[in-house]
């Protein structure tokens, strides 16, 4: 079986400081690699900055800085952000890098050579913002503006000489691809969207302009930039040394298993990178999933509205692990979610320090107090231990299942419940009344228990990784041993080793302003 794994997030445009949807992205990614290396996976996680554009080389302009100095700015914020975040990423890719130029250069000449690029005069709506082209019906006219329907940002038409990618001709190949690769786009509903999409008809796009100069030229004609999607889609490749196919990242890594992106896109990961790597005789990635917006109270982040969550700002208040937990927990990954600080104050209180906190805290107490803070060897496990160890290990399958359709909503409600039915089960074991006429029941109660902290700390990790391998250590439990076949193994118990202190995993929040 192939033991490789290659997920990315988006390739963030660093034209102002990172916010909620480049956390939630980064942080979802960063959770499927997390749990693909429990499961014994050899992971390459991407992400990175997307440097070149109009946007950015006005932005710079307005600075009064040269593009290349203001994204080392910008570009570092984002680096800094991963740190913050807690990524495991493997790789930060820069579209100013050499090896990424090397790339887009290869992609281009490939086009060219299968007779799907030619030179023609673009005329149409372009939005700087949004480095996207707008048909006709995309665009509406506001106060006096005209503005693209999606995203509300301001259109300009634009009349200039440009290549072109022949899309159209490709149309009844991607139906067809996304008729055989069901699982291609994910959720549903976003396949839906880009069938719909492409079934209206395919236009051919524009790929260069020659309206500003910072970007990658298009080779043989210097006074064309090429198109910044074209260009920023190829970052997936040139992270793996593309174009050399036969080197072993490429070989190990490619076609990558999921692109993690927002569902604004969408129709660039989903309608214009497939078309690109079919025309460049190239292999699709096994998935695209699109996740929704994160609304603030409702509605989505805007500065106008002022109600821009700043995820810096709430890690510092009330910490990284708290954050991630809180937005896997309450959006529906798929569909937009609406936060709201009041909500993540609750569910830090009830999940975190009520429900799993709460356990770990209890269980390594009473064992201090009570066991010479060892670990106590079980005797005989009755059947209401066996069936809350084996009610957390015969779901293993069905959890792995869930991650690999990226269902984390249900995977985070099953594993939440066991922290529910193991504090259920040690309230009703009532281990402090068996220590003078059961000790040995005792024992086994505080074996059980120990267990399956272990069991869900390690289903728990790739959420709260901050927390959990606290509460892993204070078990003793090696770095090794973190893997998803150690679930109920208590072989890697040391009986013999005093546990370490745990500290408060989570305050509860009282009279927050």
């Amino acid at each position: 079986m192939n033991k490789n794994f290659y997920i990315t997030t988006p390739i963030y445009y660093p034209s102002g400081k990172p916010h909620m949807g480049h956390a939630y992205s980064s942080i979802v990614a960063d959770i499927f690699a997390r749990f693909k290396r429990l499961e014994g996976y050899d992971v390459l996680f991407l992400t990175g900055t997307d440097e070149h554009g109009q946007k950015i080389q006005k932005e710079a302009e307005k600075n009064n800085k040269n593009p290349k100095e203001f994204c080392d700015e910008l570009s570092e914020k984002f680096r800094s952000l991963t740190k913050i975040l807690n990524l495991t990423n493997d790789d930060f890719i820069r579209t100013t890098e050499q090896r990424h130029y090397d790339a887009v250069k290869d992609i281009w000449n490939r086009l060219v050579k299968s007779g799907d690029i030619y030179l023609d005069k673009y005329s149409g709506w372009y939005s700087v913002s949004d480095e996207a082209f707008y048909d006709e019906d995309e665009v509406e006219k506001k106060e006096g503006k005209r503005i693209a329907k999606s995203s509300g940002s301001t259109v300009d038409w634009v009349e200039e000489e440009s290549y072109f990618f022949k899309l159209s001709a490709w149309q009844d190949k991607l139906l067809d691809y996304y008729k055989k690769n069901k699982d291609f786009i994910l959720p549903s509903s976003r396949k839906n969207e880009v069938i719909s999409f492409v079934k209206k008809g395919l236009k051919d796009l524009s790929i260069s302009r020659t309206s500003f100069t910072w970007g990658i030229q298009v080779p043989e004609n210097s006074k064309h930039i090429i198109y910044v999607w074209l260009d920023a889609l190829t970052n997936y490749i040139s992270a793996l040394n593309f174009p050399d196919t036969d080197g072993t990242k490429y070989k190990s890594f490619w076609p990558a298993d999921v692109h993690i992106i927002g569902k604004d896109i969408l129709r660039f990961h989903a309608i214009y990178w497939p078309a690109f790597l079919l025309a460049a005789k190239l292999p699709l990635p096994k998935r695209v999933f699109g996740h929704g917006w994160i609304l603030s109270d409702e509605k989505k982040m805007s500065k106008s509205l002022g109600n821009i969550l700043d995820p810096i700002e709430i890690i510092n208040k009330y910490g990284i692990d708290q954050l991630r937990y809180y937005l896997i927990k309450e959006v529906s990954l798929g569909n937009d979610g609406s936060i709201s600080m009041q909500n993540l104050k609750n569910c830090i209180n009830n999940d975190l320090a009520n429900n799993y906190g709460n356990l770990c805290q209890r269980v390594f107490s009473f064992i201090k107090k009570n066991c010479s803070n060892r670990i106590p060897r079980s005797n005989k496990l009755e059947t209401k231990d066996i069936k809350m160890l084996d009610n957390l290990k015969d779901k293993i399958p069905d959890l792995i299942k869930l991650i690999n359709k990226q269902n984390l909503n249900e995977y985070i409600k099953i594993v939440v419940s066991f922290s529910f039915d193991a504090n259920k089960y040690f309230n009703d074991s009532e281990p402090w009344s068996l220590k003078k006429s059961d000790p040995n029941r005792m024992n086994t109660i505080l074996y059980t228990s120990v267990e399956q902290i272990k069991n869900i700390s390690i289903l728990l990790n790739p959420i709260i990784p901050e927390s959990t391998n606290k509460v892993l250590d204070v078990i003793n439990l090696k770095k090794k041993d973190l893997l998803i076949e150690n679930i109920s193994n208590d072989s890697i118990f040391d009986h013999n080793q005093e546990l370490k202190n745990l500290d408060i995993l989570f305050k509860k929040i009282e009279n927050d302003n």
